[in-house]
């Protein structure tokens, strides 16, 4: 059977990807003093102020207004003509956490999930990095884009831009790329082909294998002509919009809840670590070609409520035998997860640029003791 799967990304300066490092960024400050802390920042950016608002119970003391400049002027924008810069209004407005929630939270010692929820996990062998094709593809075309914006390989590269990736496959297996879609920032005073031709020759082509490209493929490069004004300036951001981008592509579900501005305590954001470590590890154990795990919380309680597997009917062994071994191996508490995977450590910017899952973060470290124990109940 032959079908066709899409997924995008977006760079680092899309008005979205603005709000998520502004928040992330925000947390890791408060986190590298006061590890303990608790947050849950929500940013949104328009052209004529950034507004951070939420609720953070904490120790610290940060120069918030210094962090969102900072981390606005480092995606990129600096210059007066892109409508927004670093220069533009700050307004914070931050309360702290409900001391309801808090107490559900702090009510055993492996502490309270900070909320009711289903969190999924999923890896796939399709890419060394056991994420789905088109999002790794996607991933590296918007990283490439930014990439030549950085280094001045195409200075009339302006931060904003987003990518789209169309596969086209048979009988589960990639057979080629059918659709290549790109959109960029750009100066007023490029001439449109010059830009369709040096993004196809220096960002497009280095990055996509040539055994999936042909003369078939399409590829569409700004395609609706002119992108100058872009970021914030052009679409108010909101922190939380692009949880696909974030997770897998639309290759696997997504529980609902956004990560970024989120201290561990809540498992919207720890728990859907867990369960990709869980997924990569089945994975990377070759007891199945794809896993999609889903956990699932009450708040104030510390186990799961439910605990779902999905080997898509490719695992070696059942899918019971695979729960029970998740049962013996991965303490799902959050203070389980917290622990295991180091979330009281200012980590979090990196995914809020690259993707939260497929880099090199610590809940994508697979446990070798975990690994060997899988892999023993197919031998």
């Amino acid at each position: 059977m032959k079908y066709y799967f899409s997924s995008e990304s977006v760079t680092k300066g899309h008005p979205d990807k603005v709000c998520d490092q502004i928040s992330d960024a925000l947390l890791d400050s408060l986190l590298s003093l006061d590890p303990l802390s608790r947050a849950a920042i929500e940013t949104t950016a328009c052209p004529s102020f950034v507004h951070v608002m939420g609720e953070v119970t904490t120790k610290a003391e940060i120069d918030w207004e210094g962090v969102v400049r900072k981390t606005i002027r480092d995606i990129g924008y600096t210059k007066p003509e892109y409508g927004f810069t670093d220069q533009t209004k700050i307004i914070i407005t931050m309360s702290k956490q409900s001391s309801d929630i808090a107490m559900g939270v702090d009510s055993t010692e492996s502490l309270g999930a900070g909320d009711q929820g289903m969190m999924f996990g999923y890896a796939t062998d399709e890419t060394w990095e056991l994420m789905p094709l088109a999002l790794m593809f996607a991933r590296n075309l918007t990283e490439n884009l930014t990439k030549a914006r950085e280094e001045n390989i195409l200075s009339y590269l302006r931060p904003d831009g987003k990518a789209q990736i169309t596969i086209e496959y048979e009988d589960g297996e990639a057979k080629r790329i059918d659709t290549v879609v790109l959109s960029t920032q750009h100066d007023p005073d490029v001439d449109l082909d010059t830009l369709r031709k040096e993004v196809k020759e220096k960002v497009i082509l280095p990055v996509l294998p040539s055994r999936l490209l042909d003369e078939n493929t399409k590829y569409y490069i700004n395609p609706t002509g002119r992108f100058v004004l872009g970021g914030p300036a052009a679409d108010t951001g909101l922190t939380g919009r692009k949880i696909i981008v974030d997770t897998y592509g639309g290759a696997a579900h997504h529980g609902g809840g956004a990560f970024s501005g989120k201290d561990a305590t809540k498992v919207d954001r720890s728990a859907a670590y867990a369960a990709r470590n869980i997924a990569k590890t089945i994975v990377a154990a070759k007891v199945a070609k794809k896993c999609e795990l889903q956990l699932a919380y009450a708040i104030g309680v510390s186990e799961p409520v439910s605990l779902f597997i999905d080997t898509f009917n490719t695992g070696k062994i059942s899918d019971e035998a695979i729960l029970t071994w998740i049962k013996e191996n991965f303490d799902l508490t959050p203070g389980g997860i917290i622990k295991r995977y180091e979330l009281r450590k200012p980590q979090f910017l990196y995914s809020a640029q690259h993707g939260h899952m497929g880099g090199d973060q610590s809940w994508e470290k697979i446990d070798e003791k975990a690994l060997a124990s899988l892999k023993a109940l197919i031998k």
